[in-house]
């Protein structure tokens, strides 16, 4: 808390004391300047923009950092807060993220620059990376021990020597979720999820609730793979908890220096619960229904209503929330030209997302049709969509099977799940003849009552304190009163 508060203060718009000059003050203690140098580092990424230098040397601090935690013969006698610990991975992932797309755009380095990537082809490697992640979940034991917790098993014995210091399980803890955000990252959802298989995501009581930071990031990366997997009411549910649980403690988090942070990631939510919501209609939290409607209705009124104005909804809606995707292997450095023309990672996830959303797409605009009948012929609603009957036969197989989903019913397997039906709306084909049954969900009076009880609560309590400060202000002597009174005395 001191270190954001002391950055707003001295050093909003320039670098904190470079290291050597710290030294001398404390002694040359390697550990505190490793730490210092973390800190030091994350300012100027934060801040100011790192040089190529700057960059090469922050990879070597986090190189001598993990070094020293990973090497040693036994655990080393360091204790940090959990907020730090988290800091240090999510940075670490960070500036990787960073790099990668710093050198990727090869036309606007320097011809210096590009010798000095070439050299240096280690330097953020994405095999390091992994390495460093894997190394700590290996370390800590951390996958044994919350798979010996839920089986109701002897923690501490599954911990081993250095699972059980707090340093040790919270970074390999930590690393797991970075991992989720690294494979999110490099497009890989399936093994993204796969990472949390002994991780009870809808446990209130899991270590990732101890860090809000790194609880906001978890439930948006699961909930975003869940949306590329086209599992978009799993992915409609996750979004929902967790900013169900933002807005409930928006008012705690705004002082926290974590607030900025946290609100940018439950943005970037709304937006993809708003994308998920137009290609499933799924019934969502009458609060998040409420607040989706005043930010995104335009958007999903035209995603509703399908086309090109739909898909170009979705491309901006999806550019704003998707993750910083990277490419995991650096360009070819002596072809400068193939390399500059090379598939950019955002656009490919972006097209890889449009495909399956463009047959998506017909389901709302078919069921906003049958929703009008209870049987109907093939050649009327034809007609009425403008399309051949042929068509319009393989467009209902389409919407049939994609009302249909796998979703998740709980556990540690994020990746199991029960087919279920998404829609309150079925149908049946037999021949040209369309048979439609509509399952109607009772609307939840109680929380809509409740709900606005509380408004008209709050609206009684502000009129009743604006007249007792109207009453307070009446009953005071005007200011020449005052004086006179004064004078008088």
């Amino acid at each position: 808390n001191q270190f954001v508060r002391l950055s707003e203060k001295f050093y909003a718009k320039g670098s904190w004391p470079e290291p050597q000059y710290v030294a001398a003050l404390v002694g040359d203690d390697g550990v505190f300047l490793t730490l210092y140098r973390e800190l030091y580092y994350r300012h100027i990424y934060s801040r100011l923009h790192p040089s190529l230098e700057t960059r090469f040397r922050s990879f070597e601090n986090y190189c001598d950092l993990f070094n020293y935690i990973l090497n040693s013969d036994g655990p080393i006698e360091l204790e940090l807060p959990n907020q730090w610990l988290w800091d240090i991975v999510d940075e670490f992932i960070y500036q990787f993220q960073s790099f990668c797309t710093h050198r990727s755009r090869v036309s606007k380095r320097t011809p210096e620059e590009l010798a000095l990537l070439k050299e240096n082809s280690q330097v953020w490697n994405t095999y390091s990376v992994l390495n460093v992640l894997y190394s700590l979940i290996q370390k800590s034991n951390i996958s044994q021990q919350l798979l010996v917790s839920q089986q109701g098993g002897d923690v501490i014995e599954a911990a081993g020597q250095f699972g059980v210091r707090p340093l040790y399980k919270m970074l390999g803890y930590f690393s797991i979720i970075g991992l989720v955000r690294v494979h999110c990252m490099l497009g890989d959802y399936t093994l993204a999820l796969q990472t949390l298989e002994n991780i009870e995501l809808g446990n209130s009581r899991a270590l990732f609730t101890r860090v809000t930071a790194c609880h906001v990031t978890v439930y948006y990366y699961v909930g975003f793979a869940y949306l590329m997997m086209g599992r978009y009411a799993d992915a409609i549910q996750t979004f929902v908890h967790i900013l169900t649980f933002v807005s409930r403690t928006k008012q705690y988090q705004q002082r926290s220096f974590q607030f900025d942070t946290v609100n940018k990631k439950a943005d970037q939510m709304y937006a993809l619960l708003a994308i998920a919501v137009s290609l499933s209609p799924v019934r969502v939290d009458e609060n998040i229904h409420t607040y989706l409607r005043e930010k995104y209705g335009d958007q999903q009124h035209k995603m509703q209503r399908g086309g090109e104005e739909a898909i170009d909804v979705l491309s901006e809606l999806y550019l704003f929330s998707c993750p910083k995707f990277i490419v995991p292997n650096p360009p070819n450095y002596d072809d400068i030209e193939a390399a500059s023309n090379s598939v950019e990672p955002q656009s490919y996830q972006l097209k890889t997302f449009l495909r399956e959303a463009r047959l998506q797409l017909v389901v709302p605009t078919l069921r906003s049709f049958l929703k009008l009948y209870t049987t109907m012929g093939l050649d009327r609603l034809s007609t009425f969509l403008d399309m051949d009957a042929a068509e319009l036969r393989n467009q209902l197989i389409v919407y049939k099977q994609r009302c249909r989903q796998i979703k998740w019913v709980g556990g540690a397997d994020l990746l199991a799940g029960e087919p279920v039906t998404t829609t309150d709306l079925d149908f049946a084909l037999q021949e040209d003849m369309i048979f439609i049954a509509e399952s109607r969900v009772g609307r939840r009076y109680a929380d809509w009552f409740i709900r606005n009880t509380n408004k008209v609560q709050d609206m009684i309590n502000s009129l009743e304190n604006r007249q007792k400060a109207v009453i307070a202000d009446a009953g005071k002597p005007k200011v020449e009163e005052q004086a006179t009174v004064a004078v008088s005395a």
